[in-house]
């Protein structure tokens, strides 16, 4: 697409969950042999992620979900990285990891493709890649509830993240919502290389919550309802 192309001041909210399950297709089950109880942590999914992810999707002209484990192949990591795939897949045969290799191709590719279409049509893209984080980690609790992950760079990333807090503040003024925490957003990630694909008319922003708040698998009704409400009323200052 045209870097120079004229802006058309709509913009189009994608949403995106890449860890949303735990699931282990049956030729790789022998792979976590004696280690099955693992896939059922936070190191297997991001526990509650997926519901919350289908509560706010109405609001989204485009979405996507992964519910393969993270264990078995990193969707939210560049192909290469180090823990792309984990210590339980790092040793299959090259004919193996290629299978994984093509469906995690073809998740990104997938969305990206879209995002093109819609990028070609004129509109801008705002990305929300929904995730979610332990409560307690190398035996250090996070006192954060509400992460939003941006590159401090971007001013429309910047912007968006601030007014999303303060919606929030607004429906439920209990929840701690931080910046770029538990994590920063300009770390290796989807948005992150989707912000070097497309240096312009995209905004990429990562929504973390504390798994506090998950229970069997299911986000509280009432936080979903607050980030539900919230990013309604932000999306048309996108």
């Amino acid at each position: 697409m045209p870097a120079g192309r004229p802006a058309t001041g709509v913009t189009t909210l994608f949403l995106s969950c890449e860890h949303g399950g735990n699931r282990v297709p049956p030729a790789l089950r022998a792979c976590f042999k004696g280690h099955e109880k693992v896939l059922a942590t936070h190191r297997g999914y991001d526990i509650g992620a997926l519901d919350l992810f289908r509560h706010l999707a109405p609001l989204a002209a485009e979405s996507t979900s992964n519910t393969l484990s993270r264990l078995c192949i990193e969707m939210n990591r560049t192909e290469g990285h180090p823990q792309h795939f984990s210590r339980y897949t790092r040793g299959l045969d090259p004919a193996r990891k290629e299978q994984l290799l093509e469906r995690y191709r073809a998740y990104r590719g997938e969305f990206i493709a879209r995002m093109e279409a819609r990028m070609a049509a004129g509109k801008d893209i705002l990305h929300i890649a929904v995730h979610s984080f332990t409560p307690v980690l190398d035996g250090q609790r996070r006192t954060v509830d509400i992460g939003l992950l941006y590159d401090p760079s971007r001013q429309a990333e910047r912007s968006f993240c601030q007014a999303w807090r303060k919606a929030i503040g607004g429906h439920a003024p209990n929840l701690v919502v931080r910046m770029n925490q538990p994590y920063k957003g300009t770390s290796d990630g989807f948005p992150t290389a989707l912000r070097k694909r497309f240096p312009r008319h995209y905004a990429g922003i990562e929504l973390e919550v504390n798994q506090r708040f998950a229970q069997g698998g299911r986000m509280a009704p009432a936080l979903k309802a607050a980030l539900h409400a919230s990013l309604r009323e932000t999306l048309p200052h996108a």
